[in-house]
């Protein structure tokens, strides 16, 4: 049976020894801050990025990586005979799975593309499932069908603590930022098929565990595979979170981790995101 690779980018937000021992392979995007161009590899400190964009005054600017890498990526990766399987964030915020795409016609081996649907530990999610696939020697079909499965049956809640960066994007008015930081709005809301659809808003901190109270239900009453919990600046509230989750589900393993520039830039400081997905 041919040997199934995985590739993925940098928006998928994992721990790097875990990447190492799943033998994954991440091409990376890059960043603008101030006219400064960063490449969000393994080696760029996603901590450190919030102070970079805290002092910009203006929004950074997330760049998918281009073509070319991906193909030479792909050859080096398929010249022994092996296959690419490349799992991306979805198309909805990035062109990275366009690129994928465009460079799998180029590539001189087999490569198969695919929209994960999500970003962050849900895409790392999938990426983790056809790396274990992939290593005890599982062949694409099975691994696309168990993808498949996996996106279907995930969840994405992404917590805002401040519009600021959403006002700088263009994604709100001016205007509606303004109002809602004078009132302390906290805003959660799904990723959805590609799209972010609001769940609650409220005043201050105590909205999100509001919110959380209910979702601890429906997580009670599940089979939960996977669940993560990523965060933007201080991981305070991602680790209460965490505490509050392990109340109805002590045995499993929660991953806290700073999430990546693309998620940062869009949701701004002392946001975080709880990713699951379920059998």
């Amino acid at each position: 049976m041919t040997k199934v690779k995985i590739v993925t980018d940098s928006a998928c937000t994992m721990d790097p020894e875990l990447i190492k021992k799943l033998n994954l392979t991440v091409v990376p995007l890059s960043v603008m801050v101030e006219g400064v161009i960063y490449t969000a590899d393994e080696s760029f400190d996603n901590a450190g990025f919030m102070d970079l964009m805290s002092a910009s005054k203006s929004l950074p600017k997330t760049s998918q990586p281009p073509i070319g890498l991906f193909a030479e990526t792909y050859d080096e990766l398929t010249k022994d005979g092996s296959e690419v399987l490349s799992i991306h964030m979805t198309e909805r915020l990035s062109g990275t799975v366009e690129a994928a795409r465009q460079a799998s016609h180029l590539a001189k081996g087999k490569v198969t593309v695919v929209d994960s649907q999500f970003i962050d530990q849900s895409l790392a999610h999938q990426v983790i499932r056809a790396a274990e696939m992939a290593q005890a020697g599982a062949g694409l079909t099975e691994i696309l069908a168990e993808i498949k499965n996996i996106q279907e049956h995930s969840k994405l809640f992404i917590g805002i603590s401040t519009l600021e960066n959403l006002v700088k994007g263009g994604r709100i008015s001016r205007a509606t930022g303004i109002v809602t930081s004078l009132l302390n709005v906290k805003v959660v809301m799904e990723l959805k098929n590609g799209n972010l659809l609001p769940e609650t808003k409220g005043r201050g901190k105590k909205t999100f565990f509001k919110w959380l109270d209910g979702l601890k239900k429906e997580l009670a009453q599940e089979k939960v595979v996977r669940l993560g919990i990523s965060y933007a600046g201080n991981p305070s509230i991602a680790e209460e979170l965490a505490s509050s989750i392990k109340e109805v589900l002590p045995d499993l393993p929660i991953p806290i981790l700073h999430t990546n520039p693309v998620v940062a830039t869009h949701a701004g400081n002392e946001a975080f995101a709880i990713m699951y997905y379920t059998a």
